[in-house]
């Protein structure tokens, strides 16, 4: 065959195969789906999810309601066993989830905003403003975040949306200076530089430029605020800032500490709330760790490179036993040599 004839030949190959398909949103989606982490973590949210929205449904009626029947230990007409009040516990981690869920998940998204917003805004224009609002969140990060929560919300006035926006007002300081220095690492490439001289406005850069590469760092920073949203207003409600007057699981630990179920032992009073905070938190964990192992080229090189690594030991092992009876052999012959060379003499 001729080079005219191969070149034809390769040439038709290409034109027939298909393009290669581009890595973007769905690759990103695959790449979690492909995620144990990233599965499991989903899986436990959309349940604490499902359960949140269908509490009227598994339990009717309102689950602050006292009764007479006292404290009792779990039992097939109560799941979850009852308060010293006789409230039903399962009724109040129910309801609780739908509470603190929406605290949580608001809190994330409104200081993951805010964070953005400082970012990118002391990334792109720099000098005085970078100055400034460096000033600003340096403030915010030296001030001491427990004593804050608990002043802000001591003076202001009690209820869900209060403690929303303490979080926020005391949560996005550290998210912001991460996103600044993501941020200010993308204001010097060339694409961002092009865009600026060819005239586009300031916020179609920082949205459309800076921002979508930004993304996995603007998920992690997304997770982490909301499970800081749900820990801390589990913390403001058990030290008795919050709204006591609204179900909720940090509520729930402050009436079941009241109500003296520790020194009572009456742990089925507790435990429920407690552990969906954790299961909550460690489910959001995990979709953050496996959002950063997708994301982060360092531990995608490591987690090709052990694979390879095993697969080059085997084939050596492989290949060093394969030629073992062969090297044997050829000692072996060349030891029988001599004796031969002296019977023909």
């Amino acid at each position: 065959m001729s080079v005219l004839d191969t070149r034809t030949a390769s040439g038709e190959r290409a034109a027939e195969s298909p393009p290669a398909p581009r890595r973007g949103r769905t690759g990103l989606l695959r790449a979690l789906l492909a995620n144990r982490k990233a599965l499991f973590g989903a899986a436990v949210l959309v349940v604490f999810a499902l359960l949140a929205f269908l509490a009227p449904v598994i339990a009717p009626g309102d689950p602050s309601k006292i009764n007479s029947t006292g404290a009792s230990e779990p039992s097939a007409a109560h799941p979850f066993g009852t308060t010293a009040k006789g409230q039903d516990v399962l009724a109040l981690t129910l309801w609780g989830a739908r509470s603190s869920l929406l605290v949580g998940f608001s809190v994330g998204l409104a200081a993951t905003a805010l964070a953005v917003l400082v970012g990118m805004a002391a990334a792109y224009f720099g000098r005085i403003t970078d100055d400034l609002l460096s000033l600003i969140t340096n403030v915010f990060l030296l001030v001491p975040g427990v004593p804050l929560l608990v002043i802000l919300a001591a003076f202001m006035p009690p209820g869900t949306t209060t403690v929303i926006l303490v979080l926020v007002i005391t949560g996005w300081a550290g998210s912001a200076r991460v996103l600044r220095a993501q941020a200010k690492s993308i204001r010097g490439k060339d694409f961002v530089a092009a865009a600026v001289v060819s005239g586009e406005r300031p916020l179609r850069i920082m949205f459309r430029e800076i921002l979508p590469n930004m993304a996995s760092v603007v998920m992690t920073t997304l997770l982490g605020c909301v499970i800081f949203g749900i820990g801390a207003q589990a913390g403001l409600e058990f030290l008795g800032l919050g709204d006591a007057s609204v179900v909720s699981w940090g509520t729930n630990l402050y009436w079941a500490g009241n109500d003296g179920a520790l020194m009572t032992g009456a742990w089925w009073v507790f435990v429920p709330s407690g552990l969906c905070i954790a299961l909550v938190a460690f489910a959001l964990a995990m979709a953050n760790y496996a959002v950063d192992e997708i994301t982060n080229p360092r531990l995608r090189a490591r987690r090709t490179k052990a694979p390879a690594v095993t697969e080059a030991r085997a084939a050596t092992e492989v290949q060093a036993a394969t030629e073992a009876p062969a090297v044997t052999e050829v000692r072996a012959a060349a030891t029988k040599a001599p004796a031969v060379t002296r019977k023909e003499s």
